[in-house]
């Protein structure tokens, strides 16, 4: 039995400090319902993403609260957490449900409010997705993570780590070019004609990071519908198909060493999403990354399989990874540049899947697309969930 996405939310990413989570995955659910043309009668269970409303909102047990707040009173729901994967995860989880034949049609989605939270305390949940014990006690953060991998990486690949910082501000460049011109975003209608020189000069957050190689705290919701394939069928439409899903898992950095830069639980997620579409990376058309840093979005494309090792850098200073080279990534803006409020990011990215094979992202449509690929990392490659879209 096949899986549809029939119906996509999304909302403005940025600062919603009158709204809470409930009110953010709300205003998303009734987008994609609206989109799906659908019933509120016909969704049978609601698979919701969040990762630390109880340290911005005060809140933990959201999943009913979500359903009872679009008018689904006591229908299954439930919150999956998996740090930055939150919603990719949950949607996984549908997904497989969906497949095996307990529900015909359900609702995904997350929502995170880090930016009304404030930088003490959106820092200090973000850190509770690395080791609380070996690393977080250690003052690690995230840009501290991402800056040890970024220099890893230009030891191991001999690259001169300026050189390094040059090819990861094409990143930047790149990602807020799209966020630039897309209405959803969080830095629409802001830095769109970057320079390499501008994310290099920069404020230093954490060598050789600087603020832009790094991804915006960010307030949103985002929902999708997810349905069998007779039921897709029955409610019309453009259903675009669920090819394949794969999640690994990490440990500690300790732990893991080496095979930071390699994303080995990347590596296996991408595989065991290839394997279940019967595809190869050759056959993705575009691809939306989790670029929480400039280097992660690098780090990622290798361990996906889309270039070797150590060279996805140069490509993406090539342009290989733009708009019109041969592999588009982030075309919506990535993380970097729409934004990034975790509980919410991984179905935003099939917010973006799905416009695009439909051919309805008009602002910064990729030609021809057929097949779509998501990645989603939680924690220091914690949580990795990779999904892969298709319309026929």
């Amino acid at each position: 039995m096949r899986v549809a996405v029939i119906g996509v939310g999304m909302t403005k990413f940025g600062k919603h400090p009158d709204k809470s989570l409930v009110d953010l995955f709300a205003d998303a659910f009734f987008e994609a319902l609206e989109d799906a043309n659908i019933e509120l009668k016909n969704v049978e269970a609601i698979y919701f993403g969040n990762f630390v409303g109880e340290m911005t909102d005060g809140s933990a047990n959201l999943s009913g609260f979500v359903a009872d707040e679009v008018g689904l009173k006591n229908i299954p729901a439930i919150r999956y957490e998996g740090a930055c994967a939150s919603s990719s995860v949950a949607f996984r989880e549908a997904v497989r449900a969906v497949k095996a034949g307990y529900y015909n049609c359900v609702a995904v989605g997350g929502a995170e409010k880090l930016l009304s939270a404030g930088t003490a305390i959106g820092t200090r949940a973000l850190a509770t997705a690395v080791d609380g014990v070996y690393e977080m006690t250690a003052g690690l953060t995230f840009p501290g993570v991402f800056a040890l991998a970024a220099r890893y990486y230009a030891k191991k690949y001999e690259i001169p780590l300026q050189k390094l910082r040059e090819m990861m501000a094409y990143v930047s460049v790149k990602n807020h070019k799209y966020g630039a011109v897309n209405p959803k975003a969080q830095f629409y209608g802001k830095y769109g004609d970057l320079k390499v020189e501008d994310v290099l000069n920069s404020r230093m957050i954490c060598s050789p990071l600087t603020l832009l190689d790094c991804c915006p705290m960010t307030d949103g919701g985002s929902a999708v519908i997810v349905a069998n394939e007779k039921f897709a069928k029955e409610v019309g439409g453009d259903p675009v198909y669920v090819l394949g899903t794969g999640q690994a898992s990490g440990g500690s950095l300790f732990r893991q060493g080496e095979d930071i830069i390699k994303a080995i639980p990347r590596k296996i997620a991408a595989e065991m999403a290839f394997r279940e579409a019967k595809i190869t990376p050759k056959d993705v058309d575009f691809v939306e990354v989790h670029d929480c840093f400039t280097i992660a979005e690098i780090i990622a494309l290798e361990a996906m399989g889309f270039f070797e090792y150590g060279t996805a850098c140069y490509a993406t200073a090539e342009g290989v990874t733009s708009i019109d080279g041969d592999l588009p990534v982030n075309p919506d803006g990535g993380l970097i540049g729409k934004g990034h409020p975790v509980g919410a990011t991984g179905t935003s990215q099939i917010y973006t899947a799905v416009k695009q094979l439909r051919n309805e992202f008009k602002w910064n449509q990729v030609k021809d697309a057929r097949i779509a690929m998501t990645d989603t990392l939680g924690g220091d490659f914690g949580t990795l969930v990779n999904i892969i879209l298709g319309v026929d």
